[in-house]
């Protein structure tokens, strides 16, 4: 760290103690050189997560969005706000795991249907129509088979 009044490279800390929010640490130092005291605030770098979209756009991470998808796909369905709320989280630290920066939006679909899944049979479908961009009944009822069939073997 670098003294703000003579430059000196040295020093040492004096006083440690979190900030009132406690989102930072407050140091108080004290030039090796000089004897001035000076105080730094340390913070966590906050590294965004970027999403890259089937169109190779590119924007940040924003748990919103996931939750008005999930609300929509959940509209008039026995799943609490505690619980969609819960997806997303799960969903935000699976992709925070991760080394990389970036996720694909489609990996996020993913994410988000696998627990929807779990949860509620039908907002699983509802997501999955708008996520999978279903052309036609043909589509939609190919994947209602499906899962029908997984359950069928389910039960077995």
């Amino acid at each position: 760290m670098k003294c703000p009044f003579c430059g000196y490279k040295e020093d040492k800390v004096v006083d440690s103690r979190a900030t009132q929010d406690e989102i930072a640490i407050r140091r108080r130092r004290e030039c090796l050189r000089c004897g001035k005291r000076f105080t730094t605030y340390e913070y966590i770098e906050d590294v965004s997560l970027m999403v890259i979209k089937k169109d190779g756009q590119r924007q940040a991470f924003d748990r919103k969005k996931i939750l008005a998808g999930i609300m929509r796909a959940c509209e008039k369905r026995p799943v609490s706000m505690d619980k969609m709320e819960e997806i997303v989280t799960q969903v935000e630290r699976a992709i925070q795991k991760k080394p990389d920066r970036e996720v694909s939006s489609s990996r996020i679909g993913e994410l988000v249907m696998e627990k929807l899944k779990a949860i509620d049979d039908v907002a699983y479908v509802r997501f999955a129509s708008v996520y999978r961009q279903f052309k036609d009944v043909s589509q939609f009822m190919a994947e209602l088979k499906d899962m029908l069939n997984k359950e069928k073997k389910a039960h077995r």
